[in-house]
């Protein structure tokens, strides 16, 4: 009976080890985070809010480099109809703009602080199978990068905190 449970002792601690040898300690982005702002950056150098005073959102960082970030504006419209697939054009429009959300893959170089971002799906379907790389900062559990200028010159800054690790 002892041997059997120094076994059994001996198999749970391999697998506590390997658990614990599969997080990847040297990605600061692995985790779970909380959108608090996503600002614009205005050509002239003026930064605003870009969706609301306070933007919904997350982003999740896997240790396998998995990630989904989505941005909802603070304040949106409903459909008047409560159907979806029946909506006005103003309605639609309202919905597609107060909204940015993308998954795909992502890796982390710390030593040059950017993030490459392989887009597969995005609601801006401009951005769907595009990598993007991107400068970032972090300042403890505060995250933040820019996203590619639009064409009015303007450059959104997303910025989260960290929920999970």
């Amino acid at each position: 009976m002892t041997s059997r449970i120094l076994s059994l002792i001996a198999t749970l601690a391999l697998a506590i080890s390997s658990m614990h040898a599969q997080v990847d300690t040297t990605n600061p982005f692995v985790g779970s985070w909380k959108l608090i702002a996503a600002d614009k950056l205005l050509p002239d150098g003026t930064r605003v809010a870009d969706y609301g005073a306070q933007p919904h959102g997350m982003a999740i960082f896997t240790a396998d480099g998995h990630m989904m970030i989505e941005v909802f504006r603070d304040v949106r419209g409903k459909f008047a109809g409560n159907d979806r697939a029946k909506g006005t054009f103003d309605e639609y429009k309202d919905a597609a703009l107060s909204s940015s959300c993308s998954f795909g893959t992502y890796s982390v170089d710390p030593t040059t602080s950017k993030v490459t971002m392989k887009i597969d799906r995005s609601t801006f379907p401009n951005y769907d199978d595009t990598t993007q790389v991107r400068a970032y900062e972090l300042k403890g559990d505060i995250l933040s990068w820019r996203v590619p200028a639009r064409p009015d010159g303007s450059i959104p800054i997303t910025v989260l905190r960290r929920i999970a690790q």
